[in-house]
């Protein structure tokens, strides 16, 4: 382990590997599979004769890119056969994320959603622009074509995602006075108290991945969001809690089945009222944050 500890190419990668996570998480919506692609950059790296290499952050960041492209071209097609609609794993994130409102944003899952309607390029570009501020050079370098093509690439992508990307953006604070409230609602399963929370046109995504019972199609409208909600929650024998969280730089609810961990609720706000909701309770995207959790309440 002192070897490993002090080898220059390890410490680079350790000194980088928070960044290179982020940005194969934000371009493939997969915790698990951005695992898979650090472990494939890391192979990659060791075998990198350092001493030609100027810029290892830039050239650390090339190689995740592209394997995060490879495979997220992979997944384009995996997801063609997925059951029902298909959400981002959610992350616990810490609570000091939030008051970041543009890496908040960046990773919410109202983001991660818009990013899903971008090309594999136009995420990468975007991505790695947009949220890691990373040159036009760079970017080039990492997707083999030139800064020119690039900069076309990074307007058309912000421009797709302006047009469908809040109109207002949410404090932490008021994110989380909507949560409570919500929570509330929830807890007590008064109908009304949740209609009073939630926009008219409100739109609720389930993500069950053919695991777990969910809404094939988005649910649109606050009373048909509302009977979904108290329905689902309200039918079980066993006991239901939701908590508090922080998911994707935003507030967020744990939901426990008799103490097991049985869906996370996202939600997004605009207007100080709640327009989405993104339940996710596909069990293979909830086991990271199920063994986080246990850490923290032993």
């Amino acid at each position: 382990m002192s070897d490993q500890a002090t080898d220059p190419a390890t410490e680079t990668f350790v000194a980088h590997r928070n960044l290179l996570f982020t940005v194969a998480y934000e371009m493939l919506g997969s915790a698990a599979d951005a695992e898979d692609v650090l472990q494939e950059t890391w192979l990659r790296w060791v075998k990198v004769d350092l001493e030609e290499v100027r810029d290892q952050r830039a050239y650390l960041v090339r190689i995740t890119t592209r394997q995060a492209l490879n495979r997220l071209r992979t997944m384009s097609r995996r997801r063609e056969a997925y059951v029902g609609p298909w959400l981002p794993e959610p992350m616990l994130t810490a609570p000091d994320v939030a008051d970041d409102v543009e890496l908040a944003e960046s990773v919410s899952m109202a983001m991660m959603l818009i990013l899903e309607t971008l090309s594999p390029t136009e995420r990468a570009v975007f991505v790695l622009r947009e949220a890691f501020d990373v040159g036009y050079d760079e970017i080039a370098a990492a997707l083999d074509k030139t800064p020119a093509a690039v900069r076309q690439i990074a307007h058309r992508a912000r421009q797709h995602v302006d047009a469908r990307r809040p109109r207002q953006v949410v404090s932490p604070s008021q994110a989380r006075a909507a949560l409570a409230s919500f929570q509330r609602v929830l807890d007590t399963g008064n109908p009304q108290d949740l209609l009073d929370v939630l926009a008219p046109d409100v739109v609720l995504v389930s993500d069950g991945g053919g695991f777990r019972q969910a809404a094939l199609r988005p649910i649109v409208g606050a009373e048909k969001v509302t009977r979904f909600l108290l329905g689902a929650l309200g039918k079980n024998d066993l006991p239901v809690t939701v908590a508090p969280t922080m998911v994707n730089g935003s507030p967020a609810l744990l939901v426990r089945l008799d103490g097991e961990l049985d869906g996370i609720i996202a939600i997004r706000l605009e207007d100080a009222r709640i327009t989405g909701l993104y339940y996710v309770r596909n069990p293979e995207k909830l086991s990271r944050v199920e063994s986080e959790t246990r850490l923290t309440r032993r």
